[in-house]
């Protein structure tokens, strides 16, 4: 196995909670560093809402391995954000026994 390109710079983001200024909480996204990744689309499909149209693409990117607990190593909940392009991450796995790489599962969603 090649060792991966990763040409593509995403800003690792985690979802907080910030003051409304009603009582409760609103949702923000702070961004908790930047990356070296290699995405690469998989599938996609398109679901209509009603009057919304939502195109979903399924991508796996690769990223340098990062420690258990570190906040530099992307977990299931956390995005990564690429300008105006937004990837949900759904899983994160090793890539290989040697552990160098992390692939993270993830999910980007477009009006379309």
């Amino acid at each position: 196995m090649s060792a991966p390109v990763l040409n593509r710079k995403l800003v690792l983001e985690a979802r907080t909670q910030v003051p409304d200024g009603a009582g409760g909480y609103a949702e923000d996204w702070v961004a908790l560093g930047e990356v070296w990744a290699d995405v690469d689309a998989r599938t996609g499909r398109r679901e209509d809402w009603a009057e919304l149209k939502l195109a979903t693409i399924a991508h796996r990117i690769t990223v340098r391995a990062a420690p258990v607990g570190a906040p530099s190593r992307p977990e299931p909940g956390q995005r990564f954000r690429e300008g105006t392009r937004v990837y949900a991450i759904l899983a994160v796995a090793e890539s290989n026994a040697r552990a160098r790489y992390l692939t993270c599962f993830a999910r980007e969603e477009a009006a379309a």
